[in-house]
Parts: structure tokens; C-alpha cells; sequence
């Protein structure tokens, strides 16, 4: 299989460049079918290794293959899919096949595809899942695009759970749908059940997991579980997992059992090895997987070039009035903090993990949407700009603040005359539903179990007004005025009761008098604070999404393709109203398209997305569509993983465009929000790693000055060098505000506080606190955090500790050389690798050293290293080295403890190199 390189130009930080990635153009092994519209490439770590021989005879009419119908590299995965397909795996299972091309390759015509060649050797009904029930219009598409009309798409969501129908073909559902239960009971109580009754016993069609990242929590959601209790069930099905991020991390495999890469009959004898074996080797590992993958025929990965697609980072400085307001919220936030500990002090909660759970959380929250904020009136400026040069934009974000929206109606009846503020929503929310209470210590309370509410019914009794509306106030039982009968719970009144004797009640105990005031002193404390963060209110930033719209001149000129039903928006004479996204004959469901369609016509030159539309939608500058000018796709929020963001990043890269998009990614200069970037840089960079068998083959790489969590970041939070280090705490004690800064936000010196002390502190905990500093305090300290970061990667790199996953080895043609297994000297400990065989290639390659002199012998004869008799490679010209390639992973442990015999270490690095036959082997 012949590939051309193509050319790969570094990125330079903060400079606009094109894309154009470590990567190969893809020549195809079979010998049918049309060029792909587009150029697809594959990483050069991938390419380096062949899939197996092509044996699978295709079925499918010959038509489809000339007019085009399916391209050369659809046609490609379908066969590999089928072969994959006829082999079983040593549970019994039926192996299973994963499609990673990325966004814009066509997966969706090469599923239909796999249906259709299997309906046409008999198997006439197929599962299909997706993310979104609109979906299922794209699936009849895909399958009427190939010919394969005829094969009929049944919704699930649109069949009775007591219907048993057997019809053929495709039944469409989606993920959700296979937790879905009847409230009604019956004999299909559940729609798995209805699913595998409806393919009945022994079957063998295909089960399709479209967008399969969506079930990457197998081990712990319900989804999760379902999806794999489904492959269980039918284990001669023909399972094709399909997405462009399947597994942005090792671990989010578990629900890929049929890829036979553990469990019995392999090196990994469970899924928790194979997490282990792993994660414990790094990026470089995660290569190597894709590249076993590939090569055992199970796995397939192909993306559209980045030729033409420029990336730039654009980072928003603050402005002072911004500084101030955030500088005001960080201080209520840190305020808030002692006023959650004094309550639950005061009313002795016992059990505290759920309280500050949600505490943290809500304050993560609360600095992203700040984080946001100080980003979007630069958007729009820039935004302005580009449509002034006649292009489009596609504005991408997470959040909605749709929430926020819904409790303000609420709290007005359904009216609403102001744009609201997302933030303040976030802070209010965790007051209202979250602060200390004797609920909270009844029902949370470790060992303390929850009483039945007993009531006391009483005659009339004369109860002065004050303590009534002093008790009530308290949020006390609800007690009643002259004439009235009394309802007095014991439980929240802490055993507080009132007996009637005639004219004359019997008042609480001094102990019990000592305990509602307390009770009222906390009440007393969460309505202040409630009304300091109303005050707070008035300042901070109102809601993004609103905020944006309304800037591009509101919803008749943007297209929103969210997941939100209503919007706040304002009126040609300037006044607010909230009103539904609805339409006239249109369901919500169907708005995005028809928004998606407004965008694509170009009635409307500006889009937004979030999550909710960043599955099957197409906003690429098809040749197809009138609205063909350049995209410009502008991130304003990251998403927090990686899967997502490839997601999003994919609605305007895709086939058929008449250009590539331009992306462009807001960062504001707030350190804190590098702890989002943080996140998508090493989830991007794994991804890259696993799914395309290169670390580099994803949009990770300016991105990638802000990973700042990997095994180097470990050392900063543990042994001597930590952050409970001497060293570092006398740096505190030298600058005490900045002490008391990382005590405001929850990180302390002392254990005896009501937070994680500095020595137990994770990296991931100090960036996502940090965002509760004021400005001037979170950028010193995170501008330390990271020159220690820097060093002690640099420190690693020199004592070659640091994973850089595969390294290349440049040499001069000249003097390099390929041997086939031990046809060359043998490298010490040979027999240990003769046991390897023949499932590896042993190499060895003469690489020349730089600005050596001396041919073979070192240049200082009275070296230590060999007076001690070990050897000494400093000065040589030429130095050996041994690699080991092939299918590594089936004998991974067993060379990590042949490697632990000769070494005293299990580790390898991993290493790409090319030969002076321009052959490519990458190995250990």
C-alpha cells in the first residue's frame, strides 16, 4: 500500500496557520469504487502498519461502487467490517469491528452499507443506535443514497412497548431508549426487552452503536451497563462500533467488548489489565493499541485533510471593570465558604461530603460562566469583522443558562422583563437548595435515621403574633392564630410542644429556647447571604446566549441549534419578554433542522451551537447549498472532554466543501480558565493517541501548552518536592495574602480546617479553585504554578523520565540499516527475545551520534563507565539500537518483564523511525 507524506508545518504560538497534520494520504486496499470527494488522510504512526489481506467477497450491486454511491474508502471499511465479522472470538462471542473515521468521512453511508451487505446475504434485520431520534431521517437518507431504500427504518420511540411486530429491516433507537420502561408493566415492560424479542433467538445481523462515545461510562451509568448487557445477550450479533471518538481515554473502551483486546484468550484477562498496562505507559502506549488494532483487521481510522483549515488562539485581555466585578465575587465566594461552615457548626451537621460537593461545585460553575462573560464582547467584534469580509459564522459553547431562565419564570409567574444572569442563578441555587439546615442534618446525617413526621392536632390556644412570626420565619412547623387548630411537627421544632391547659401554655426549655435561636441565627445567616449575592446580581454578566443574540440583532438573524426550548429576547421598543422557540408547525425537535436549513440557505449568516447539535448536523460550505461562504468557526466556551469538542469542531469540516473553516478559539488572559483548556488539551491529545494511533492527529497542538495534567503534575503534589513540601509552604509564610488566598478557596496548610490541606491537594483540585481568587492573586500564583511546571518537565526530559509518547529517530539514509529478526549481531539477553517471536520483528539500526569524531571508541579512554566496566557511548559515531515491532500488544507483559530482568525497568520508549528504503516501523 503505497502512501505520499504530506508536508507538516509547525504551529507557532498565537500565529494563524494551516492544518496540516503528520499524516499520509490514504491509498486504499481494495481495487474497487470511485476517489473519495475529498482528500482523507491517516496519521503517519497508523500508516506505518498494513491491515490484513483482504479475503471478504462483497455483495453489494456493482452500481453502487461506479456511480460512487459508496467511495473507494466506505467500500474499504465495509469489507474490512464483514471480514472482522466471521471471526469468533475465544468467549464465543462474534468479534467486532470499530469505525473511527473521523467527522466528515461518511460513517454514516459506510453503516448503511454494512446493513445492506448483510441484508442482501440474508440477515435481514439490523439495530441501529444513535444520539438523537431526529437521526433517524439521516439514516433513511444514508440507506436511499446506496440504493437500499427498500429496507424500511422503524423508530422505536414510535412503537407501542406491548408491540411484538417482527417486521424487517433497521430498528432505530436511541441510547436512552434502552434504559426506557413502561409505567404500565406488562410482558415488555422494558425496551430491551421489546429489542431482543423483536430480534428473536441466534441472531446474527448487525447491532450498529453510532456515536458510540456516548456509552463510555459502561461501568457506571445505566446506559452504560444496558449497552453491554445488549452485546451479552446477543453474542453472534454483528456488532460495528462507529465514531470519530470512541475513546478519548483508555478506560472509556469498557463498553468495546467485542474487540476481543481483553478478557479470555488474550494477555488481558480482564478490562481492568488492560486499563492498567495502559494507562501506567502513556500516550505512547495508546499508539501502539491503535496500531494492533489496525493490524489485526478490527479497526479502521481515516480524516478529512486539514489541508486550507487555518487554527488560531485569540486571547481577551480584561478590562478594569470586569476585574472589579469579578474581584467582588471572589470575595462573597470565600465569604460564603466560612458561612456554609459556621451553620453546619451551629446545627452540628454531622455528614459533610454531599454539602461541600455541591458547594465546589456550584463554584466551578459559577467562575466558568464569569470566564465566558469576559469573552464575548470581543467575539462579537470579531465576528463583525468577518462577516465584513463575506464569510459566516459558527459560534460554539456549552452552556445555555436555560435553567437560570426557567426559575426566574417561576419565581414570576412566567414573567420576565429583564435579561437574567446564569451566575447569579448558580450562587442562588446552591443557597436556596443546599444551606446547612436540621433537614439536612435529619436526612443526611451519618447514623441518623429518618423518622416518620408525627403531628399533633390541638384545640384553640392563645399564642402571642410575634413568636408566631418568629417560629414561622424559622421555617419551623406551621402554626395557626386564635380560633385555629395547630399542626406541630416534633421532628424540625426539636421536640418543641405546646400543651393547652385552659388559659395557660407551657413555654420551651432554656436548652430548648437555646436551640431555636440558634436555628434562627442560621436562618438569619442564609438570608443575608442571599441578598448580598441579589446585590452581587446587578453587576455580574447576564446570560451568554441571550447576550449574543441580541447583539446580532436577535433570533431573525441568528440560527440557534440548541437544546433549549425558550429564550429571553428584546423587542423593537426596547422591552423583554421571554418567548418559546416553537414554531408555527413545528415541533421543538425540529427547530435546529429547520434552523440548520435557514443557516445552509443563508437567510441567516450566523450560528450557534451547543452539545444538543453537535451530533449529525452538517454546517460545512457544501457545494450542495447556496450558502457557500467560509466558515469561521469560533469556540467561545471549550467543552470539558475531548470526545465533545471533536464533536462540535466537526459540524464545519466535512466532505464536499467548497473551503475549509477557519477556527478560532477565545482564551481569556484569566489563569483560571487555562484549567478548561486544560482539560480538551489532554483529552485531545490522547484521543489522537488512541483513535488515530497518533497523539499529534488531533487539534491539540496549541492547545497543548495548556495540558497541565499528566504523570509530571504528580510530582507536585507528592513527596518531598509537593506542595506540602518545606519549600513550599515557607514560600506561603513569605507571602501570607496568598496564603489566605488558597485557604479562601478551600486549600489549606492545616488539617484542622474545613478543607483539603496543600499536601493532599490534586492538580486538578488547585486549577479548578483557583478560579475563586481575585485576578491579581490567581495570576500570580498560577504563573508560579506554572514556571514549576515548566522546570520539572524540562528537569524530566533531561533525565529521560518524560513520556513523549512516539519519538522519531532522524539519521542519515546512509547509515541506517534494516535487518530482518537476529540476521545482525545479537543484542545481549537474545534468547529472551527469541521467545517473542513470531508475533514481533527485532531490528537493529546503526544511528549516528551528533558531533562525534572518534569512529567506534570513546574519545576519553579513562572514562569511569568503562574503568567500572559498563559501557560508554559518549563520542561514538555510530550507536545500535534495538526495536521490537509488530503486534506488541499480545506480548506486552511479557516484554515489560524481560525488560525488568535486563534493566531493573519495565519501561520502553517508544519509537518512530524511517529507513533508507523509506520504510516506515514503528516499535519499542
Amino acid at each position: 500500500m503505497r502512501r505520499s507524506a504530506v508536508l507538516h508545518e509547525v504551529l507557532h504560538e498565537n500565529e494563524e496557520v494551516e492544518f496540516s497534520l503528520l499524516c499520509v494520504c490514504v491509498c486504499h486496499l481494495a481495487k474497487i469504487g470511485k476517489h473519495h470527494p475529498d482528500l482523507v488522510v491517516e496519521t503517519s504512526t497508523l500508516s506505518s502498519v498494513p491491515p490484513p489481506n483482504i479475503t471478504y467477497s462483497l455483495s453489494l450491486p456493482s452500481s453502487v461502487a461506479d456511480k460512487g454511491s459508496l467511495s473507494a474508502l466506505q467500500l474499504e471499511a465495509i469489507i474490512y467490517a464483514c471480514q472482522q465479522h466471521e471471526v469468533l472470538l475465544p468467549n464465543g462471542q462474534r468479534a467486532g469491528f470499530l469505525i473511527g473515521d473521523g467527522a466528515g468521512v461518511g460513517k454514516g453511508r459506510t453503516v448503511a452499507g454494512i446493513i445492506f451487505e448483510n441484508y442482501l446475504k440474508g440477515r435481514k434485520k439490523a439495530l441501529w443506535f444513535s444520539v438523537s431520534n431526529d437521526l433517524k431521517y439521516d439514516a433513511e437518507r444514508d440507506l436511499k443514497d446506496i440504493e437500499a431504500s427498500h429496507i424500511p427504518v422503524h423508530a422505536l420511540n414510535k412503537i407501542r412497548y406491548g408491540d411484538t411486530a417482527t417486521s424487517e429491516g433497521v430498528l432505530f433507537a436511541t441510547y436512552s431508549a434502552l434504559i426506557g420502561e413502561s409505567q404500565a408493566g406488562g410482558q415488555h415492560r422494558t425496551r430491551l426487552k421489546q429489542i431482543l424479542d423483536w430480534c428473536r433467538e441466534n441472531f446474527d445481523g448487525v447491532i450498529v452503536f453510532d456515536e458510540c462515545h456516548k456509552a463510555k461510562n459502561a461501568s457506571s451509568t445505566k446506559m452504560g451497563k444496558a449497552v453491554l448487557d445488549l452485546q451479552n445477550k446477543l453474542p453472534q450479533a454483528r456488532v460495528v462500533y462507529a465514531s470519530a471518538t470512541g475513546a478519548s481515554e483508555p478506560k472509556n473502551m469498557i463498553y468495546m467488548s467485542r474487540l476481543g483486546i481483553w478478557g479470555e484468550g488474550t494477555p488481558f484477562h480482564a478490562f481492568d489489565e488492560f486499563l492498567h498496562a495502559i494507562e501506567k505507559r502513556g500516550v505512547g502506549a495508546m499508539e501502539i493499541v491503535a496500531m494492533d488494532m489496525k493490524v489485526s483487521g478490527m479497526y479502521i481510522a481515516r480524516q478529512l485533510s486539514f489541508t486550507g483549515v487555518t487554527f488560531r488562539i485569540e486571547e481577551i485581555p480584561l478590562d478594569q471593570q470586569y476585574k472589579i466585578v469579578y474581584d467582588k465575587a471572589a470575595k462573597l465566594w470565600a465569604e460564603a465558604l466560612m458561612v456554609f461552615q459556621q451553620a453546619a457548626d451551629l446545627i452540628g451537621l454531622e455528614s459533610r461530603k454531599s454539602l461541600w460537593g455541591q458547594f465546589w461545585s456550584a463554584h466551578q460553575r459559577f467562575f466558568k460562566y464569569l470566564c465566558i462573560a469576559a469573552k464575548v464582547r470581543r467575539l462579537v467584534e470579531l465576528a463583525k469583522e468577518e462577516l465584513a469580509k463575506d464569510k459566516c459564522i459558527v459560534i460554539g459553547l456549552q452552556s445555555t443558562g436555560e435553567a437560570r431562565t426557567r426559575e426566574v419564570l417561576d419565581e414570576n409567574d412566567g414573567h420576565l422583563n429583564c435579561f437574567v444572569s446564569a451566575a447569579e442563578g448558580v450562587f442562588l441555587s446552591l443557597i436556596q437548595k443546599h444551606f446547612p439546615s436540621t433537614k439536612r442534618k435529619r436526612e443526611k446525617g451519618t447514623g441518623i435515621k429518618r423518622k416518620r413526621k408525627s403531628t399533633l392536632h390541638c384545640p384553640a390556644f392563645d399564642l402571642l403574633p410575634s413568636e408566631v412570626s418568629r417560629v414561622s420565619s424559622m421555617g419551623l412547623a406551621p402554626f395557626s392564630l386564635l380560633g385555629a387548630p395547630l399542626i406541630c411537627n416534633f421532628q424540625v421544632t426539636l421536640n418543641f410542644c405546646i400543651s393547652f391547659a385552659g388559659n395557660f401554655h407551657m413555654l420551651p426549655s432554656h436548652k430548648e429556647m437555646h436551640g431555636l435561636r440558634e436555628l434562627e441565627h442560621v436562618e438569619k445567616m442564609k438570608q443575608d447571604l442571599l441578598a448580598k449575592v441579589k446585590a452581587l446580581g446587578k453587576e455580574l454578566p447576564l446570560n451568554t446566549l441571550d447576550e449574543l443574540i441580541n447583539h446580532f440583532g436577535g433570533p431573525e438573524h441568528v440560527a440557534e441549534m440548541t437544546g433549549r426550548k425558550g429564550r429571553v429576547v428584546c423587542r423593537p421598543d426596547g422591552s423583554v419578554m421571554f418567548e418559546s422557540r416553537a414554531e408555527q408547525g413545528l415541533s421543538i425537535d425540529h427547530v435546529n433542522l429547520k434552523e440548520k436549513e435557514r443557516f445552509m440557505n443563508g437567510e441567516k449568516l450566523v450560528a450557534i451551537i451547543s452539545e444538543a447539535s453537535s451530533s449529525g448536523i452538517s454546517l460545512q460550505a457544501d457545494r450542495r447549498v447556496k450558502n457557500q461562504k467560509r466558515r469561521v468557526h469560533m469556540t467561545l466556551e471549550l467543552p470539558w472532554s475531548a470526545d465533545r469538542a471533536i464533536q462540535q469542531f466537526g459540524r464545519t469540516h466535512r466532505s464536499n466543501q467548497v473551503s475549509a473553516p477557519e477556527y478560532v478559539f477565545l482564551i481569556s488572559e484569566l489563569a483560571g480558565e487555562r484549567r478548561f483548556a486544560s482539560i480538551v488539551a489532554k483529552r485531545l491529545e490522547s484521543l489522537g493517541a488512541l483513535t488515530h494511533g497518533d497523539r499529534r492527529a488531533t487539534e491539540s497542538r496549541d492547545l497543548s501548552k495548556y495540558n497541565f495534567e499528566n504523570k509530571v503534575t504528580c510530582s507536585c503534589s507528592q513527596g518531598s518536592s509537593g506542595w506540602g513540601s518545606p519549600k513550599i509552604l515557607k514560600l506561603l509564610s513569605l507571602f501570607p495574602e496568598m496564603k489566605q488566598g488558597l485557604i479562601s478557596v478551600g486549600i489549606s496548610t492545616q488539617s484542622s480546617l474545613p478543607c483539603c490541606t496543600l499536601a493532599d491537594c490534586s492538580i486538578t483540585k488547585f486549577l479548578n479553585r483557583i478560579l475563586g481568587l481575585e485576578v491579581d492573586k490567581q495570576n500570580m500564583l498560577f504563573q508560579y504554578f506554572s514556571d514549576t511546571f515548566d522546570y520539572l518537565i524540562e528537569k524530566d526530559k533531561k533525565e529521560g523520565k518524560y513520556d513523549m509518547g512516539i519519538l522519531g529517530k532522524k539519521k542519515r539514509s546512509d547509515q541506517t540499516s534494516f535487518t530482518a529478526p537476529l540476521r545482525f549481531p545479537a543484542p545481549p539477553h537474545a534468547d529472551h527475545w527469541l521467545l517473542l517471536c513470531p508475533h514481533c520483528l527485532l531490528g537493529c539500526w546503526r544511528v549516528p551520534a551528533p558531533h562525534s569524531t572518534d569512529p567506534e571508541t570513546p574519545v576519553n579512554r579513562s572514562c569511569k563507565l568503562i574503568q567500572e566496566g559498563k559501557e560508554c557511548f559518549q563520542g561514538m559515531r555510530l550507536r545500535h539500537y534495538y526495536m521490537l515491532c509488530g503486534a506488541l500488544l499480545r506480548v506486552w507483559s511479557r516484554i515489560a518483564n524481560i525488560m525488568a530482568d535486563i534493566t531493573n525497568t519495565s519501561y520502553l520508549q517508544i519509537v518512530r523511525l524511517k529507513t533508507k528504503e523509506k520504510k516506515k516501523q514503528v516499535g519499542r
